[in-house]
């Protein structure tokens, strides 16, 4: 069974065109299998979820037919289309079907190379049918059984214990998942416990011996992750580890997809699944991820198609969504990876959070293993800018760790432009007085600088260091929003002369004494902004500011001091010139470094002096 044909049930509202084209009727869905065709009319499947991606399983598996087998309790039509890599589309089967039936057709997995979908749709005859179940089969199965691959899955909470608990019920739910599963590790790092929620005890008897909780001090996103890593190495059972994020909503059908994948690629793979927004959940916020390496810095394999609406343009008004994407590495919200993988390569990287999915995918891919984002295979996930997270006390671990990130695997002498882009944003957040922004980075660069040593020692306290030093920052502190302050009126881009210019207005204005005494509330002469419009070319030009945070909780006053100003850029020069100065043997240190950093031994080692689950 490579790809079931489900429907949604329990999902976020509003994801039936994930499933089924330009549906606009769920009462038409009877459960998770069934979908009522009315009489005369068609039903498509070229959707998100239920269209088969040929072109992945051509260039990363061994399979090179793929059967679609497809039940009816009446007389219809079956329609099979295939696509190419610009998204044309041909009728390439047609079949009928005169009584309640099933019908089964071959299709080659061929003829794919740069990418392609299959998909199918269903024309009812005189009377309503009903679609009983649909799926795309290996038929080389029968002929030539394989032991079906397995997993355990890895979650990491903190705090939120009703989400995981929900996540777990989801899980235990679907029998066909579990029968892949061997473990399901909760690496539990809060000061609420994950086994006393009143949504826990359910899946815990349904998941019995399967289900290990693991309670241990925060160690991150890197320690929780690693310590499932290393588990599931330990247990010997498993062929891969599922990494999933505590907070994401999930279809469990396109999880097991993720082990199928896997068990059939033609070599070591990593399989992660794509992050659909949870806030508007028929949005697809990238095909894959990409890390540029002149610059260093994480992003869309297709910039212009980012954050793409599925409902409003499907899969067959989008020619781009036909092209193969290949990533240099998958983010741990969903990414399956093979154990030998782990044996070959090690760990994660002790980084806490932020960068170790992507330094993960580089060092696999260096190795030879690489990483396949699959499409039909996500998960719905808090998008980027429902947070702020590159500017608060997050802000530290982004820094630091895409430096050490480009250490260990830039191709750059001096790390390409990555270093003067770093001192270039500093100014940025420094003229929009986002201070505790500024300060939190520039430490980031003095720590990367003192080398890779202390990386494990500092997991369990670097996050309360870090949010200290933020503390002491004006800017940090959120407060309630003022009840009658309206927001600025949007005004779009200067165009890239009149940024520059700007920024050097904004650079010199600095330095003048402020006329505007600011406060915890908003005065007359304040910018009022929203989360969204506060970048840093609206933010120069003002003396102070009030910003919305992203969650809506509250606002937080930015207020203009040149001489916090003038102290902080001397300092983040001084220390972004020593980070260019020193990068060689930098790089040098941490390349060598990073084989005991990610060894099993050294991980066990720091689990054992945090202290292990009771």
């Amino acid at each position: 069974m490579l790809q079931r044909v489900v429907l949604p049930v329990d999902a976020p509202v509003g994801v039936l065109p994930l499933y089924v084209e330009g549906a606009r009727s769920p009462e038409l869905v009877l459960d998770r299998r069934r979908h009522r065709v009315p009489a005369g009319q068609r039903v498509s499947f070229a959707t998100y979820v239920n269209a088969f991606p040929a072109s992945y399983w051509q260039h990363w598996t061994s399979v090179r037919q793929v059967c679609l087998a497809v039940e009816l309790d009446g007389p219809a039509t079956v329609e099979v289309f295939r696509t190419d890599a610009a998204g044309r589309a041909r009728r390439f089967r047609r079949m009928a079907l005169a009584a309640a039936g099933r019908l089964e057709v071959i299709l080659p997995v061929a003829g794919f190379s740069a990418g392609g979908w299959y998909w199918f749709e269903v024309v009812a005859a005189g009377s309503d049918v009903l679609l009983t179940s649909a799926a795309w089969t290996d038929p080389g199965a029968s002929a030539a059984p394989r032991e079906q691959p397995t997993a355990s899955i890895g979650v990491t909470t903190f705090d939120r214990v009703d989400s995981c608990a929900q996540l777990l019920a989801r899980i235990a739910e679907d029998d066909d998942l579990v029968a892949l599963l061997d473990h399901v590790y909760v690496v539990d790092q809060g000061t609420r416990r994950v086994v006393e929620s009143a949504a826990f005890s359910a899946p815990a008897a349904r998941l019995g011996d399967r289900l290990r909780v693991i309670e241990q001090p925060n160690l991150g996103g890197s320690g929780g992750f690693a310590r499932a890593q290393l588990e599931t190495l330990r247990a010997g059972r498993s062929d891969a580890v599922l990494l999933l994020d505590d907070d994401i909503a999930v279809d469990t059908e396109l999880l097991r997809r993720a082990i199928v994948f896997a068990g059939r690629c033609t070599r070591p793979t990593i399989v992660g699944g794509q992050m659909l927004a949870l806030s508007r959940p028929t949005e697809l916020h990238a095909m894959g991820e990409r890390v540029e390496r002149r610059r260093f810095h994480w992003g869309p394999v297709d910039p212009a198609h980012r954050d793409h609406d599925l409902a409003a343009v499907n899969l067959r008004d989008a020619p781009w969504l036909h092209r193969r994407e290949d990533v240099d590495y998958n983010g741990w919200w969903t990414c399956l990876i093979p154990v030998s993988v782990l044996a070959a390569v090690g760990l994660s990287m002790p980084l806490f959070l932020k960068w170790d999915d992507a330094e993960y995918g580089l060092r696999a891919g260096a190795a030879g293993h690489p990483t396949v984002t699959l499409p039909g295979v996500g998960v719905w996930h808090v998008p980027w800018w429902d947070k702020d997270d590159t500017i608060d006390w997050q802000a530290y671990f982004h820094q630091r760790n895409r430096v050490i990130t480009a250490l260990l695997h830039s191709p750059y002498s001096h790390g390409g432009a990555l270093v003067p882009e770093l001192m270039a944003h500093q100014v940025k957040h420094l003229g929009a007085m986002q201070y505790s922004t500024a300060e939190l980075r520039r430490q980031a660069v003095v720590d990367a600088l003192a080398g890779p040593e202390m990386l494990h020692q500092a997991l369990p306290t670097k996050q309360g260091e870090v949010r200290r030093l933020r503390a002491r920052f004006a800017d940090a502190q959120v407060r309630p929003a003022p009840a009658a302050a309206a927001l600025a009126t949007e005004r779009s881009r200067p165009s890239r002369p009149l940024l520059l210019l700007g920024a050097v207005r904004g650079a010199v204005r600095q330095l003048r004494p402020s006329t505007q005494p600011g406060g915890p509330d908003a005065g007359p002469n304040e910018l009022v902004l929203g989360h969204d419009q506060a970048y840093w070319w609206r933010l120069f030009r003002a003396d102070s500011a009030v910003v919305r945070t992203a969650d809506g909780s509250g606002v937080v006053h930015y207020r203009r001091d040149r001489r916090t100003f003038a102290g902080l850029l001397r300092c983040s020069a001084s220390a972004h010139r020593r980070l260019h100065r020193q990068w060689p043997g930098l790089a040098a240190r941490y390349r060598e470094a990073l084989p005991r950093l990610v060894s099993a031994a050294t991980w066990q080692q720091t689990f054992d002096s945090v202290g292990r689950d009771a």
